[in-house]
């Protein structure tokens, strides 16, 4: 690798939330949703795919738009949300795009292309034998695996809320509201809910199911109170994975930031809880509670893959302050001999090897930790009010971080140093104070003094001295907001 890449894993204008990674040839893929930038909804743009040779992952190039809202025959008014989506290589060699629209019209559609990036075309829904479509529970956010010739659909949506102490009616206005699920459709379920994960195999022509879907993996409702798993139940993000003897399913659970992961000998049965691989606020790494979040937290979305060898877990963050512009990050992570993954750390170097040299200039917005040490999680509720907090932005073609106050630390994991450093900053704003360099929280190891100022403004080159590999931070302490451009090796 004779380039860096950094987290988020593409340019700082593009959001590909959902990302589902996939080894196709010598190319890992990523399938996503679609954000715009400083948007007011989720995926509201056509599907893009990205895609790096499984050699170089700091050399990703953008494919272009594979699939068009306007193609699904669902889209009744052209304008429908592309939910996120998932990609296999079917028996025959073309590959299959599964996707569900924003307007829950309950169903899984299919797109088929003869190349993993090329212009997919609508194929049909998931549909039973006769032809009905398959609209068991709640089709959304499908994951797809082609195990040695067998196909495997899971999907499946959960509530950030357990609704078995509400009434039989209210339970029904909330199913009816969010998923347009009426009251006989409910009943049609029981035993089960609506709510949970499930599996179903596929004919080869990768539309007709050969059995009714059954239940992998539970939501908040139904998941026994006295469990791991009910502290991580399904909520969405259904994804299908094979390492080795073991499937492993991973989701987003109802805490909304974090991704999970249940194993079993068995695609279709017998998942076992086995705990968090990642959150976009680093909860629950080594033990951080959920109210020392290190950013603003949201939904997560991703999946693993093994490419050359070694395991990658992609994921994506939230910027603006808002559910609806999420940005692909990507971390190593590494199975343990008992087929166990332990949870990771969100860092600004991601798919490098290596930890950062402290050359050139860096943008700020590529910060893995953005905190001042009240950060919330956002549930998209319209009384919440996030967007004075400290938070990735953009105005124009400037990308920067926005609205840091008094005590805001803005962190980069890693870089790699060895003795006297030089560099600078440019921030503007009416922020009045100092911004320490420090290597450590609450230990500076230099100090820009910050000005009130309209435009861009540089500050001048001090020294520090660090060592080895550890994070840079940056700490703001004094009145008013500012606003962070870049910082300069020199």
């Amino acid at each position: 690798m004779n380039r860096q890449i950094y987290n988020p894993i593409f340019p700082l204008d593009t959001y590909i939330p959902d990302g589902e990674p996939h080894v196709f040839g010598d190319r890992v893929y990523l399938y996503g949703s679609r954000d715009a930038e400083g948007g007011d909804r989720y995926c509201p743009l056509d599907y893009e795919c990205w895609s790096a040779p499984v050699d170089d992952l700091t050399n990703w190039r953008n494919e272009g738009i594979i699939y068009k809202a306007e193609q699904c025959p669902h889209n009744d008014d052209g304008k429908q949300d592309m939910y996120a989506p998932d990609c296999v290589q079917g028996i025959d060699g073309r590959y299959y795009l599964y996707y569900c629209l924003g307007n829950f019209k309950n169903v899984i559609s299919v797109a088929v292309c003869d190349t993993p990036a090329g212009k997919y075309e609508y194929y049909g829904d998931v549909q039973y034998p006769d032809s009905r479509p398959m609209q068991r529970y709640i089709p959304g956010d499908p994951g797809v695996l082609n195990d040695n010739g067998r196909i495997y659909l899971v999907y499946g949506w959960g509530l950030g809320h357990d609704l078995s102490q509400l009434s039989e009616e209210r339970r029904n206005e909330v199913y009816w509201m969010l998923f347009k699920k009426s009251p006989e459709e409910i009943k049609a379920e029981e035993p089960l809910t609506l709510l949970g994960a499930q599996c179903v195999e596929l004919e080869t022509d990768m539309l007709t199911v050969k059995h009714e879907p059954v239940r992998i993996l539970d939501a908040l409702t139904t998941a026994p109170k006295d469990s791991a798993l009910y502290q991580h139940s399904f909520y969405e993000a259904s994804s299908l994975r094979k390492f080795g003897d073991l499937y492993y399913f991973i989701y987003s659970s109802h805490a909304g930031h974090e991704l999970c992961y249940a194993t079993s000998k068995y695609p279709d049965k017998d998942f076992q809880f086995r705990g968090v691989l990642i959150s976009n606020g680093d909860v629950g790494y080594q033990g951080r509670k959920p109210e020392d979040r290190l950013a603003t937290t949201g939904t997560n979305h991703g999946s693993i893959e093994c490419i050359k060898g070694e395991y990658y877990i992609f994921y994506h963050r939230n910027t603006h302050g808002t559910l609806y512009s999420r940005q692909a990050c990507a971390e190593k992570i590494t199975l343990l001999s008992d087929g166990s993954f332990e949870q990771v750390e969100m860092t600004s170097q991601g798919l490098n090897s290596n930890p950062l040299k402290p050359i050139g200039t860096y943008p700020a917005p590529l910060c893995c930790n953005l905190t001042h040490g009240r950060m919330q999680h956002i549930t998209g509720a319209p009384h919440q009010d996030v967007y004075s907090v400290p938070n990735i932005n953009h105005q124009g073609d400037d990308r920067f971080v926005k609205d840091i106050e008094d005590g805001t630390l803005i962190g980069y994991k890693y870089f790699i140093f060895s003795g006297s450093h030089r560099i600078s900053v440019m921030v503007r704003g009416e922020g009045q104070g100092e911004l320490a360099v420090m290597t450590e929280p609450c230990k500076p190891l230099a100090v820009f003094p910050i000005q009130p100022s309209t435009t861009w403004t540089k500050s001048e080159v001090i020294t520090f001295n660090a060592d080895g590999a550890v994070p840079l931070y940056f700490v703001y302490t004094g009145t008013g907001k500012l606003n962070f451009l870049q910082f300069t090796f020199h």
